[in-house]
């Protein structure tokens, strides 16, 4: 059976792809900062529950020792944890608030694919899966008729050009482990505010990804659609 970690997943996005990649047949873990929440959220769903902070050097590693442990290995991270930030205009921007969101976005991704990446590697076919956003893509925020090209967010847009980079960085180097970034679209959570299409849409792209099996290719970045634009 497929075991994968979703980290974030207490809630939105995570917690929709959670529920279809269990209604796929896979062991989900559902990885959550807050535990109460996660362990709720496990309940209702069927998954199994690890507390991890992406944020935390210690948390992190406890978690990957928690499955070490618990499943012996694990088939497929999807690094889905993720924080917009303050929407301050780019000249009101100051580094402590570009930080707080890269610390999140970023650093804990680059943390979590570290500490789990020699668990993935017992794997007969380890996948990595990023969520990332068309906010951090050049062609899209340029282009007017897109809705990415409304919204200023220079922390939140950026932090996903970097995971997106990231992604393509780690796909290259690591040829036994395939990675690919996912864009879920404006996703209408608590996240967006309510905006966009519903979770149903938004998690597509990332079951598509995870439910691919050894034919899972390495360093591509899609929406549900097809190919996202960089």
């Amino acid at each position: 059976m497929t075991t994968t970690l979703i980290t974030g997943a207490n809630r939105g996005l995570g917690h929709e792809v959670a529920r279809r990649l269990i209604e796929a047949g896979q062991k989900v873990w559902i990885a959550a900062r807050d535990a109460e929440m996660g362990r709720k959220a496990a309940d209702r769903l069927g998954a199994d529950f690890v507390q991890l902070d992406v944020t935390d050097n210690a948390s992190v590693e406890a978690a990957a020792e928690t499955l070490r442990a618990q499943a012996g290995h694990l088939d497929i991270l999807i690094n889905n944890a993720g924080i917009l930030g303050e929407v301050t205009a780019p000249e009101d921007m100051t580094a402590d608030r570009i930080r707080h969101v890269y610390e999140t976005n970023v650093f804990g991704l680059v943390r979590v694919t570290h500490a789990f990446l020699p668990l993935l590697r017992t794997a007969t076919a380890p996948s990595v899966i990023n969520i990332t956003s068309g906010l951090g893509s050049f062609t899209l925020t340029q282009d007017p008729e897109r809705i990415e090209s409304q919204y200023p967010l220079a922390a939140y847009g950026s932090s996903k050009s970097a995971v997106t980079m990231l992604t393509m960085q780690y796909a290259k180097t690591i040829p036994d482990v395939r990675f690919n970034a996912v864009d879920p679209g404006q996703t209408a959570t608590e996240f967006t505010g309510g905006l966009g299409h519903g979770v149903e849409e938004g998690a597509e792209a990332a079951v598509r990804v995870a439910t691919l099996g050894p034919d899972t290719p390495t360093g591509t970045v899609t929406d549900r659609t097809g190919v996202l634009p960089w």
